[in-house]
């Protein structure tokens, strides 16, 4: 298969990258036709769809696998990342043929000097290949009774906090605001390994570091005694 096209995202890196669509609203993302498909006939009419399912390459996992040493068993972050279930049971990205299928808004289309498609909602880390783009249709696709086996309902979030000095490197960008928003809603979905979520080894004071945009988010987990787990900014750098 051919990518038609390629992702640009406030994701540089897939550590941090919500695990689905719609749990970071303020991400932004635009997807680039590439020649031949970049010419504007081949959009008509999609200005009149607010969301868009994007077939895509999960490019950054490994290639594919040696049928004779395929594992049909993965682990779901879901799930604690100890119980395995089937790949086809999941939405894990160490499949087969590392396909990915992805809901995303569309904001704005530009079409001067080739074409170019704004998205909101999206979950792509920068740099993944698009195959294929159709219209989202809510009456076809919305299944509000549907079963959704062991992820039920959307993940719980943290409590996110700001350090004055991650405070006053937002209060200095234009994007401040924005930003912040993006991050905590990218940290409340915990993007911590989930053996470090589940024990002792994310809340003794260990650092980690998100990549969002041209930035360093480092942040650490944070836990009173009979609290729940606040992760906090502790300093915002440039990448």
């Amino acid at each position: 298969m051919t990518p038609i096209g390629r992702i640009g995202s406030d994701y540089p890196d897939k550590f941090g990258v919500p695990r689905q669509p719609g749990l970071a609203p303020a991400a932004r993302a635009r997807l680039t036709l590439t020649a031949p498909f970049d010419d504007p006939l081949a959009i008509r009419g999609l200005e009149a769809f607010s969301h868009l399912w994007l077939t895509f390459v999960f490019h950054l996992s490994p290639e594919r696998p040696d049928p004779e040493r395929w594992s049909p068993l993965v682990r779901p972050p879901r799930l604690g990342g100890n119980t395995k279930l089937g790949v086809f049971a999941t939405r894990s990205t160490h499949r087969p043929n590392r396909l990915g299928l992805s809901l995303v808004e569309l904001v704005d289309i530009d079409t001067a000097g080739g074409v170019t498609l704004h998205l909101a909602d999206c979950d792509l880390v920068c740099g993944t290949p698009v195959l294929d783009i159709k219209p989202y249709l809510p009456w076809a696709e919305s299944r509000p009774e549907a079963r959704a086996g062991f992820a039920p309902e959307a993940p719980p979030v943290l409590p996110v906090s700001f350090s004055p000095e991650a405070e006053s490197t937002l209060a200095s960008r234009a994007d401040g605001d924005v930003l912040r928003e993006l991050i905590r809603q990218v940290l409340a979905q915990d993007p911590r390994p989930a053996y470090h979520q589940h024990t002792r080894h994310g809340a003794e004071g260990r650092r980690y570091g998100v990549r969002l945009r041209d930035l360093d988010v480092r942040f650490r987990a944070e836990q009173a005694p009979g609290e729940p787990t606040t992760l906090r900014v502790v300093a915002i750098v440039p990448a």
